[in-house]
Formats: C-alpha cells, structure tokens, sequence
C-alpha cells in the first residue's frame, strides 16, 4: 500500500492511497472465517457453513468493510509517523461506490493542516502582572468574620442583631388583646430569630428588648406569608398555618446572644492549625497571607487574559483552511447545514484560534500536566471547600482522601484538568516573559478589570 500527501497549500492537501489485492487479501479471508464461527445460517450448525455459502453471502459486504479498516488505518499511521497537526478528519474528496470486483483501488481524502505559529516567549516581551494589597480594612473584616464564625452563642440582657429569642407566644384578638379562647394558638417554648425576618419592620419591634419584656409582632408577616416558616414558629400543621394572619404577643423568657470568639491559642488553633500561630504578630501575618492568597486567584485571571489578548493580538492574524473545516463541520454535526455554517464558523473562529495557540505556546513551553500535579492541585480545591465551612484546619490525610474522591469523578475530573492546564500554561508564560509587577488597591483592581471588559465586548 502506498500512501502519498499531495499539499496544495501550507494548510491544505490530499492524500492519495493506492491499495492493492495484497494490501487486504488476507484479511479478508480472516474476517470471513470469523464470520463463519459467528453466523447463524438456517441449514447448518453454527460453525459448520461451508466456505463458499460464507464467501456468496458476506463476501463483498466483508472486502468493504476490510478496505475501509485498512486505507483509514494507513491514513491515521501516515499522520503520526510524519506529524502532521492535521485540523478535524480525512474525508473522502469524492464519495462513490466501489466496484468490489476489482483488485486494485485509489482512495483520495482532503486534508485540513494546521498553520505553523512561530511563537516566541522570551523576556523581551513585557507583560504587567498586578498584586492587590491587603489593606487594614481588608485584615479588620476577615479577622471580624472568623471571631463571628467561632463564636459561641450565650445569654444576653437585651435582644441584639443576631440574637436568638425564647418566650411565650399568645395569639391576640383584632383589639390587641389576648385571645383566650379554647382554640386560640398558645405556643409556651417559641424561639424566633429576628434577624431572618424578611419583613425588618416586624424584626426592629425585638430591638433592644429584654427578658420579661413583651413583643407585639404579625408571625406572619415576618415570613412573608411562608407557610413552612410559619408552621415552624407556631409549631402548627402547614396548611393551618399559612391562613394565621394576625397579631402576637411574645413574653420573652430567655435572649440568647452571639459572642465572638476571643484572641487565643485556641481561636489561633481552629484557624490556623494545632501551633501554627502563637501570638498576635503572627496571627496577623498569617491572616495577611491567608487574604493574599485568596486575591491571588483575582491576579492570575486578569493575568491570563492579558496574556492571551497578547498571544491572540500577536499571532492570530493565521492563515487556516476554512472550507475544508466548514465541509467537515457540516459532516459531523447535525445541527450545522450549508445555509448556517458560515455564521456559525465566525462564531467558532477565536476559539479556534486560542486553541491553537495554546497549543503552540505549550509545546514551546515544555507544558505538561503530570497526575502528580493533579492531585496537589485537586488537595488545595478540597482545602478551599472545607475553608469555605469554616473549617481551616483539616489535616492533611483527609484533605488527601477529598481531592481523590473529586478525582475520581469524571465531570470534575475533567474540569480540574482543563483548570490546571490553564494555571501550568499560565504559570510557563510567566516564567518566559518579564513581569511588571504593579500593587494595586483593590479599587484600583476592580476599574482595570473593568477597562479589560469593556475594551474586549
């Protein structure tokens, strides 16, 4: 068999496969005979069809499918033995019946070629890279929001914005009084929490209340009228509950307030980790670089975009073969015809181009993705999940346990790949090039992100 690339351009070309009897007789004759273990042929026991019943009956419908195994076979060889960065598939340049009576055959396949992108990433080449700065502000709220999360709930005097309040609650008439009727709805340990009221008018009536204090509140305004919600408070069926309306009165009996955790080594332990912090110069040191790295995720993404408007703005003026991509678009997807491609290929273009790119700049780089590089990465997602919960100080065994399970889900697999072939790719370019780092507020941050966005709608 003889297979020959014939380009009509640096992006296009054909190849040409010339096949002859020798090429597949032999393979015809095997996939006869496995048909004649397999076939069920009325008359005969399976296994036991005479040869020339097999080759009457499957003869042509085996040569066709042996040639087409083999010339797409030769196709894909000659592609990676020679490298070619081929674009979508081969397809046939003319789709005609073969007479299977002949020997010899010629088989033609349009090519697609990917252009030659001659990258070149060096420290000639400026990129800015900008680093939000930790401000006080920035190190007062975080530090505000772990005392609140670590926290303990205890007594209070007075009913406060986050206070928690047990009492009485007693069903009240039309004229505000107290309805004592057999079945009014009397509720001897009710528990309301103000500050999930919806309504904040009904909330600010429990402001700066105390214990033996009485509060005349609608339940059911509170909830906007949520039957759940209502049925909860008044500790009633939910269908009932949704149709009380009126007034109540709660003799509070208990006011159960929020108090932030206190500076010490335990609040450090249940942030930081058993030892990790000691005092208050390292606890703030520590806070800092905890807030550093979670904006450091804002620095890569607005990194990475600048660098690829650079990489797209510097070489995606390329040359590609866009009616070969269009045919085989349209041959490959149901949804794509003739009237709609060209409209639809725009759409496709500048992905397309990025993909490429990318591509290039990675095989410039020496970019590769090892598994593992994938687990450590996966370990810092689980650590990111359990910190989002509050829990900071998980140690590193079950941390290890949570990025395995993530991996061995295919979807989020998936996802955390495409997720740290971006990072690795980002992280060789930042290698390559000169950085001009600039630290910034995070004001300063938001209205460069925003000039990016604009100047890229």
């Amino acid at each position: 068999m003889n297979v020959t690339l014939d380009k009509t351009s640096d992006i296009e070309g054909k190849f040409i496969v010339n096949v002859e009897e020798a090429d597949y007789e032999k393979k015809v004759k095997d996939e006869l005979k496995k048909i004649g273990r397999e076939a069920h042929i009325p008359g005969f026991r399976q296994g036991h069809v005479p040869a020339g019943q097999i080759k009457a009956r499957f003869g042509k419908q085996a040569k066709s499918q042996v040639l087409n195994d083999t010339v797409y076979e030769a196709v894909i060889n000659y592609i990676r033995d020679n490298k070619l960065n081929v674009l979508g598939e081969p397809m046939p340049v003319e789709v005609k019946e073969v007479n299977l009576d002949d020997k010899d055959y010629t088989f033609e396949y349009e090519i697609g070629l990917a252009p030659v992108i001659d990258i070149k990433l060096d420290k000639d080449v400026k990129l800015p890279y900008y680093t939000i700065a930790v401000s006080d502000e920035m190190l007062a709220e975080q530090d505000k929001n772990l005392c609140q999360r670590l926290g303990s709930q205890v007594p209070g005097e007075e009913v406060d914005e986050r206070a928690v309040v047990k009492g009485v609650l007693m069903q009240l008439n039309e004229d505000g009084t107290v309805n004592e009727n057999p079945g009014a709805i009397q509720v001897v340990n009710g528990i309301v929490a103000p500050f999930y009221f919806k309504d904040k008018d009904e909330a600010a009536k429990f402001a700066g209340k105390k214990v033996d204090d009485k509060v005349v509140f609608n339940p059911w305004k509170s909830c906007e009228g949520n039957a759940a919600e209502l049925a909860s408070m008044l500790n009633l069926d939910k269908n009932i509950a949704a149709d009380v309306k009126g007034d109540f009165q709660m003799t509070i009996s208990e006011i159960i307030v929020h108090k932030p955790a206190e500076h010490n080594q335990e609040f450090f332990d249940n942030v930081f980790g058993k030892d990790k912090v000691k005092d208050e110069d390292e606890y703030k040191k520590a806070l800092t670089e905890m807030i550093a790295r979670d904006l450091a995720g804002n620095s890569e993404q607005l990194f990475q975009a600048d660098a690829e408007k650079y990489l797209i703005d510097k070489y995606g003026d390329m040359q590609l073969p866009v009616a070969f991509l269009k045919k085989w678009l349209v041959a490959r997807n149901e949804e794509l015809t003739a009237e709609n491609i060209d409209k639809e290929f725009e759409a496709m273009l500048p992905s397309l181009k990025w993909q490429l790119i990318r591509e290039r700049v990675s095989a410039e780089l020496n970019v590769e993705l090892k598994e593992e590089d994938l687990l450590d990465y996966a370990k810092g997602v689980a650590y990111h999940q359990f910190a989002q919960y509050g829990i900071t100080n998980m140690d590193d065994e079950t941390i290890e346990q949570s990025a395995k399970r993530l991996l061995n889900d295919r979807e989020t697999r998936s996802r955390l790949v495409e997720r740290l072939s971006d990072l690795k790719l980002m992280n060789a370019v930042k290698g390559a090039v000169t950085l001009e780092d600039k630290t910034v507020s995070l004001d300063e941050f938001r209205e460069l992100v925003k000039a990016h966005n604009e100047a890229n709608a």
